[in-house]
């Protein structure tokens, strides 16, 4: 109001059509007269009022803080004209999002800057009664947003720096800090356990596998029930004897991204003191060729007594997550996710923008999808008809590793069903979607922390 000059030069680059206000669009005018310190505004486009969402909200503030820092602005204030709490939330959520770093190795300058402060400003006057509930959305966008980037750094380390042990250590060090209960298991004590599915991904590698052990017990929660979050850590993965082509194998470091979200979540559940039991379980290895490397036509024997046909090595991630499975119902986990960048052929069937969401009963499967809603991360479910495991039938083992090119993700996830004990289950493949191979204008290029604020989501909301 009262800037007549800022308010024409809108009007001009809308008529113009140098500004239409489409989805991330965006229009900087430098203030004549400055406001206090208010040097410049920046216009962003939304769209239509009618296709505002809370997903929209967090991508818009992200993609604010990104436009910030190419230009190097350190201070940003962003107005908004909603004051619902869950808007809030994602607002401070796309806050940390854009100011993220994926540039943790380089020695230069990349051009980018920090913004080192946001202040939010709501437009609308918000009643003092409903200023609490602000303030725990803006606490919870802090926590979510924070723990969403641990995931991030994690799966953009380089696996000569992120071996299984390295792994587990920061899963160590990050869940003490955040107030969990963390435990790892060694070489010897998983083969105590008789986990023959991890040993035997890892036998190919000079690297030991690790499995780590994450829970929240909130005092005086003794009753409900108990999540338990399972993530695949494969910290590289060449395929094995079965060995993948040259042609992007290096993005295979990011082959345990639903590790780093199981930490990121569990941390979330600690900061924020959910009232809600859980456990996270991260069985973590490196799939190598070696002169001790499985091969195709081997024969593992889980934790759980079932024994497997490993028809290709390369389907490994779904062995270390059937003895993850087990290991969590051993804990008394009542209630079931994994976790995995598991199929390419999730990828074929859904693209990069959303997740593939299986698993029984429905009501479960309907909650975890209500979750990724919520948390921004698209999931979508596929069928998991007990047809398809006719595909995994072995003429050796109680079934194989592998069930042929056809609903390729769909088998996958029914191995991992093969473990899991008439609880209810919920299978995420996040192969296309932990990893954005182009910037987008609220989207770093890299690993984006999929999974950790849905796993979140789900928990607080159980």
């Amino acid at each position: 109001r009262g800037r007549r000059e800022e308010a024409r030069e809108l009007s001009r680059a809308r008529a113009s059509g140098e500004f239409k206000c489409k989805n991330f669009e965006s229009l900087v005018i430098s203030i004549k007269k400055p406001i206090g310190k208010v040097k410049r505004i920046a216009f962003l486009g939304a769209g239509k009022r009618k296709s505002m969402s809370v997903d929209l909200w967090r991508r818009l503030m992200s993609a604010a803080v990104i436009i910030s820092r190419k230009a190097c602005y350190a201070k940003v204030a962003f107005l908004c004209d909603e004051a619902g709490e869950r808007v809030v939330q994602a607002l401070v959520e796309g806050a940390y999002l854009g100011n993220f770093n994926s540039g943790s190795y380089k020695t230069k300058k990349t051009g980018f800057g920090w913004v080192k402060s946001i202040e939010l400003v709501v437009t609308r006057q918000v009643p003092r009664k409903k200023m609490k509930a602000l303030e725990a959305g803006v606490k919870r966008g802090c926590v979510f947003g924070e723990y969403t980037n641990v995931a991030r750094s994690l799966v953009n380390e380089p696996s000569n720096i992120l071996t299984p042990r390295t792994l587990a250590n920061r899963a160590e060090k990050y869940g003490i800090g955040a107030g969990l209960a963390v435990d790892i298991l060694g070489e010897d004590e998983i083969r105590d356990l008789n986990m023959g599915l991890v040993l035997g991904v890892a036998q190919g590698s000079s690297e030991p596998p690790r499995v780590v052990v994450m829970k929240h017990n909130p005092p005086g929660i003794r009753g409900g029930p108990v999540l338990g979050f399972v993530g695949k850590g494969v910290t590289f993965d060449t395929g094995g004897i079965s060995i993948k082509p040259a042609n992007n194998m290096d993005k295979m470091k990011g082959d345990m991204a639903g590790a780093a979200a199981v930490i990121g979540a569990m941390c979330i559940l600690s900061e924020l003191k959910a009232p809600v039991r859980a456990i996270g379980i991260i069985p973590a290895a490196e799939n190598m060729l070696g002169a001790n490397a499985l091969n195709p036509g081997d024969v593992l024997r889980s934790a759980s007594g079932k024994t497997v046909e490993v028809l290709n090595t390369d389907a490994e991630g779904r062995l270390l997550l059937g003895d993850g499975i087990w290991y969590a119902q051993e804990l008394g986990a009542t209630h079931l996710v994994d976790i995995a960048t598991l199929t390419g052929a999730c990828v074929v069937a859904l693209g990069n923008t959303t997740s593939g969401l299986f698993g029984t009963p429905g009501w479960w499967v309907d909650q975890i999808e209500l979750a990724s809603t919520r948390a921004g991360d698209r999931s979508w479910q596929l069928p998991v008809f007990e047809d398809y495991s006719e595909a995994l039938k072995s003429e050796i083992a109680d079934f194989a590793n592998i069930g042929g090119r056809e609903a390729g993700a769909i088998t996958a996830a029914l191995f991992i069903k093969e473990f899991v004990d008439e609880l209810p289950w919920g299978h995420l493949d996040i192969a296309g979607t932990s990893w954005a191979e182009e910037q987008q204008p609220y989207q770093l290029k890299g690993a984006t922390g999929t999974a950790v604020r849905t796993l979140a989501e789900l928990a607080l909301n159980v």
